[in-house]
């Protein structure tokens, strides 16, 4: 197994054997799923970003309930690509990038290596951003050493590669569930109109040029470039399954854990529009940035949905900034053979969120905008995913069905599609049928 595929640890020789014990049959109920969880929570962390922050906040607060099937929406596709790119690792062991690196012609490779690395930069702008943001208004300092600090203790994080996969897991998880009682506490604090919930979460309706950009922006922010190919590589060689039967078993696991966990991460996403509806909708739908929507709940709903509303981004933008420095040295080693120390890729790829902050830059349009960047990137790793695990070559007897691939193929056009609608709407034409203007 090579580092790339592996990039944050090794399997221990203990949950190996409690793996094979669940592929034999000798381990069932709750206890059989523990070897195999992992993958999905790691790659979770990245629907939940700062960048979901920025886009659902000013989601809810411009327009009500009124976006959150598209929340739902690109939760589904979530679930669609990242169970796949899983099922990729798992049968062929090893990860999308270096699939595409042997089986794409090199011009190709070279040309989406630099996209993603694109992707990348916009992925830590959110996350550092969104983490100097929380450490900001919580503690008081300037956005500057704020951001610093945000550096300091996600390159601490990231030496827990050493002591293997598990210590890092168990801390992302942990930061899943800051980010999920958080938002259990906001919704306990301002319960949304449930019937109004329910309705817009199944009535697809866009409501003239910025919902456009937001329900771009929120795709973007929900799937994400750098977990379809990470969670690929997470999966290649984690659990020896040396038949297609033991392969058959760990898929089944595989896809339960990608359902729940992004499940848990797409009712988060949708919890946040939702308070932001209830809170900021009517009589304060000009709250647009991170820092107001802060200051504003404080007076309005007290020091818990506040202080509930910080820590959730705060535990979002290290978690999520950990994550991605992890994805962004995978995906470098994994396309072009090449491997930087984890430090200097974290330094490179903080540097467009050390310009946003000492340019003075409006933090949250920048969150907002690295989101665009992530949509408009994201048909790339979709359309590689596609073309790989449909080819027998690839995945054997493993290619999916006939009606799973028209589905993942009808996911990618609606991404494109809002990606066009986007690109018409920035370059001055006319977009008022499509939008309902």
């Amino acid at each position: 197994m090579s580092q790339a595929i592996a990039p944050y640890g090794t399997m221990t020789d203990r949950t190996v054997e409690a793996g094979r014990d669940v592929i034999a049959g000798r381990r069932r109920g709750l206890r059989s799923i523990l070897p195999f969880a992992g993958p999905a929570i790691i790659a979770s962390i990245a629907y939940v970003d700062p960048g979901n922050f920025a886009t659902n906040i000013q989601a809810g607060a411009r327009h009500g309930y009124m976006l959150l099937w598209v929340v739902l929406l690109a939760n589904l596709i979530a679930m669609i690509f990242q169970a796949l790119s899983a099922r990729v690792g798992i049968v062929t062991n090893q990860s999308l990038a270096s699939l595409c690196r042997q089986h794409f012609p090199r011009p190709v490779v070279f040309a989406m290596w630099l996209a993603s690395e694109g992707a990348a930069m916009a992925t830590d702008l959110a996350e550092l951003v969104g983490a100097a943001i929380g450490l900001s208004l919580l503690t008081g300092m300037p956005m500057l050493p704020a951001l610093l600090v945000a550096f300091a203790i996600t390159l601490a994080l990231l030496s827990l590669q050493s002591r293997g996969f598990r210590p890092l897991e168990v801390v992302i998880a942990g930061f899943v569930g800051v980010i999920g009682l958080g938002y259990l506490i906001e919704l306990a604090i301002a319960p949304p109109d449930w019937g109004a919930f329910a309705f817009h979460t199944v009535v697809p309706r866009l409501d003239g040029a910025d919902s456009v950009m937001l329900a771009v922006g929120i795709v973007g922010a929900t799937v994400m470039p750098h977990a379809i190919y990470l969670h690929s590589g997470l999966t290649a060689n984690r659990m020896p399954a040396a038949t297609d039967a033991a392969r058959r078993k760990v898929l089944r696991y595989s896809n339960r854990e990608v359902f729940f966990a992004l499940g848990i991460a797409g009712l988060v996403n949708m919890a946040m529009v939702a308070m932001a509806a209830v809170v900021f909708h009517q009589g304060h739908g000009e709250v647009a940035e991170i820092e107001t929507a802060y200051r504003t709940l404080l007076p309005l709903m007290g020091v818990a949905a506040a202080g509930a509303f910080m820590a959730s981004l705060l535990a979002s933008g290290i978690a999520s900034s950990v994550v991605g420095t992890i994805a962004g040295q995978a995906i470098m080693q994994d396309f072009v053979g090449f491997r930087i120390p984890l430090w200097a890729r974290r330094m490179i790829t903080m540097l467009p969120a050390l310009v946003v902050v000492l340019a003075g830059t409006n933090a949250t349009d920048a969150l907002v905008g690295s989101q665009v960047v992530l949509s408009l990137v994201l048909p790339v790793p979709m359309i590689a995913l596609l073309l790989l695990s449909g080819r027998a070559d690839v995945m054997g007897s493993f290619v999916p069905r006939r009606a799973q691939r028209v589905i993942a193929w009808a996911a990618t056009a609606v991404v494109m599609a809002l990606n066009l609608i986007l690109l018409l709407q920035t370059f001055g034409l006319d977009i008022s049928l499509l939008t309902g203007d």
